[in-house]
């Protein structure tokens, strides 16, 4: 199936995220039944709490694509678009989002602060937005214990629930 291989996409990405410094978040935008564009999280070595995976591949594909290729896109993310990044697909007009872990299972293991999951915001929105999640939540989920984990031990058990990443989601 399109989303299952499109979901595990992302979460490949989110751990290349990981691996190049930044938080476990990957997200692709699909025209046309093919990938049009990637990108991950790049909070922590862009140095700006704005950088998460949607941001970034919304920002990208409003710079590169035609609006008519936004508005006939997916966009698949590996974790439910924060209020931030929910906003900027519904300004860039795109249609469709599916997502692998949801903001209740990211709140879960991260302690967020701003756990608001997309369809609440967008359900206020004068055009539709489709949205399909949680997909595949145990193998996202999986990535993001590791990683939390990890940040902890590494910051301290003080800064539990307090980490900027945690806070950006």
């Amino acid at each position: 199936m399109l989303h299952e291989s499109c979901i595990r996409e992302c979460y490949e990405l989110a751990r290349r995220a990981v691996a190049a410094g930044n938080h476990p978040f990957g997200a692709l935008l699909v025209h046309g039944g093919r990938i049009v564009l990637r990108a991950q999280n790049t909070v922590d070595t862009d140095r700006d709490c704005t950088r998460h995976a949607e941001l970034n591949l919304v920002s990208a594909a409003c710079r590169t694509l035609e609006p008519a290729a936004l508005h006939d896109a997916t966009l698949y993310t590996s974790t439910e678009p924060c209020a931030m990044c929910a906003g900027a697909i519904y300004w860039a007009r795109i249609p469709r989002i599916v997502f692998g872990v949801s903001v209740a299972g990211l709140a879960s293991v991260t302690d967020g602060s701003l756990a608001v999951p997309c369809r609440e915001i967008l359900r206020r929105a004068r055009r539709p937005v489709e949205i399909t999640g949680p997909m595949l939540e145990p193998e996202g989920l999986r990535i993001h214990r590791e990683f939390w984990q990890t940040r902890r031990r590494q910051h301290g058990a003080d800064n539990e629930g307090t980490d900027a990443g945690a806070r950006s989601r």
